[in-house]
């Protein structure tokens, strides 16, 4: 940085069009920059936007920054007794020349200085170690709060505005420029005689005598505090987002660890009654949605009881995330439990329903329980406000009439209906949760349905389940769901 004391010739003007040609890009720059700041709205419950809200306000602000100096550089060296000072400067210490809102003054032209702005206060100084003269820019008074009547401060006599913790900081870089003769570039705070805190960027150099000796010391003192705040809010916003974003990781993988330890953990068909008659054949699917982040508590499940009876079992808890897979595995647990205990259908949705009720998580779910005896071939079931299943036959399919069941956690005291099916060799029988039916519409949207339905030849001609699997799949597979959904195909073996 020349000093003003060791300049023997003025510093050469840029070109006029130079700066203008300058002005104008950055001018330019910050309309579009204004233009996504303002599409940036600040959610205060999204992380993500807060952090683009913080970014954009600091680059806006940097932008306003660089106006003023641009149009200082345009205007030429201000005319003061003290090298350094902001002649531009407005009362409030803004930095004129920068962005305005006002059509009539054009950027880098002198403008007032907006609220919010971070065009700083800029002073010098000069402490002459010779004769002890001290001499400060009007502005340093501003900057530091400080009346003018007061007079400027020694070296000496700085450390009393300094904050305590930075003290040091400002005895070494004086130290290292009066005795190394080195430059001085160092932040330090200051309190003010109002008691506010400010901090102050301060470059300066020493001013060499004709024996190469110190003379003196020169310093231009720049207030950051509004730099600093803004820079701080960017960070912490993007802190606040990364740990946003690695709680979700974190939720995201501990409900998928947590659905895949509760889901039946057989790939392919699974057969019931292997040495009894009319085994079932059953395979199933998961569907996630489109979106990776939304794992949420749809379920199926297929067991053997102990008297020989299969268990099948398809469902659906509302919201996503741990919250719903650790209720659906609560929900699911309980459920394996009291068919295991010898709970029929319609009973059990009610043990369900008080359960999902009194829970600490309070959800909304449908459900549907199937008990199918090998021996007789007789499917009975309950539902809560589930999807019927689809019974496929000699080629064609038909939903089965539901008895009555309301979703689970929606009513106290509910009771369920139980309805007895029964099937016959080589039926096949698909149950799902209404994920499968719905592309966007309502919960009672029947077009999941329909295309099942459609698939009622291939299904039926299909050699086992996870053929008819398959066919389904195909169908469904590659569709952007808004919700996951599970579907299970059961084959009636002969």
């Amino acid at each position: 940085m020349p000093s003003p004391l060791s300049a023997d010739h003025p510093a050469q003007q840029p070109e006029p069009g130079t700066v203008d040609a300058l002005i104008s890009q950055a001018a330019r720059l910050r309309g579009e920059l204004a233009a996504v700041r303002q599409d940036a709205v600040a959610d205060e419950d999204d992380p993500r936007q807060r952090w683009q809200r913080a970014l954009c306000d600091l680059a806006v602000h940097q932008l306003d920054d660089l106006g003023s100096h641009l149009g200082q550089l345009r205007a030429g060296a201000p005319e003061g007794p003290a090298p350094g000072t902001d002649a531009g400067t407005g009362p409030d210490g803004g930095a004129g020349g920068g962005f305005t809102t006002d059509p009539g003054t054009a950027y880098g032209q002198a403008a007032p200085p907006r609220t919010g702005s971070l065009l700083s206060r800029v002073g010098s100084a000069e402490w002459n170690l010779l004769t002890d003269e001290v001499s400060w820019s009007e502005e340093l008074f501003q900057i530091f709060g400080r009346a003018p009547e007061s007079g400027p401060m020694s070296l000496d006599d700085m450390p009393t505005m300094i904050f305590a913790d930075d003290q040091a900081l400002l005895q070494s870089l004086v130290t290292d420029c009066l005795i190394d003769g080195r430059p001085i570039d160092g932040e330090f705070r200051i309190v003010r005689t109002d008691g506010s805190l400010r901090t102050v960027h301060m470059t300066g150099e020493p001013v060499l005598d004709a024996d190469g000796c110190t003379a003196s010391m020169w310093a231009v003192l720049r207030d950051v505090s509004e730099l600093r705040r803004s820079q701080r809010a960017v960070r912490e916003s993007r802190d606040r987002l990364e740990r946003s974003r690695h709680i979700e990781q974190t939720e995201r993988r501990v409900a998928v660890e947590l659905q895949e330890a509760v889901l039946p953990p057989w790939r392919g068909s699974l057969r019931f009654a292997h040495d009894g008659p009319a085994p079932l054949d059953v395979a199933a699917h998961y569907f996630p949605a489109a979106s990776p982040d939304l794992i949420g508590g749809d379920w199926y499940d297929a067991l053997t009881l102990p008297d020989g009876d299969a268990l099948l079992s398809v469902g659906d808890l509302t919201g996503h995330g741990v919250a719903a897979t650790s209720s659906m595995a609560m929900l699911l647990g309980a459920l394996r439990g009291m068919a295991v205990a010898g709970i029929r259908p319609a009973a059990l949705m009610g043990h369900l329903n008080q359960l999902l009720e009194s829970s600490a998580q309070p959800a909304l779910g449908s459900a549907m329980c199937c008990r199918y005896d090998p021996v007789t071939h007789a499917l009975t079931w309950a539902q809560a406000g589930h999807p019927a299943p689809l019974l496929f036959r000699d080629g064609t399919g038909h939903v089965l009439r539901r008895p009555e069941g309301v979703l689970l956690g929606a009513t106290t005291g509910a009771v369920y209906g139980e309805t007895e099916t029964r099937l016959l060799p080589g039926d096949v029988l698909v149950l799902h949760t209404d994920g499968l039916n719905r592309g966007g519409g309502a919960t009672d949207d029947d077009t999941g349905a329909r295309r099942l339905l459609a698939l009622g030849d291939r299904l039926v001609a299909a050699r086992d389940a996870q053929e008819a699997l398959r066919a389904v799949v195909g169908e469904f597979g590659e569709e952007q769901r808004e919700d996951d959904a599970c579907v299970m195909v059961v084959r009636v073996g002969s």
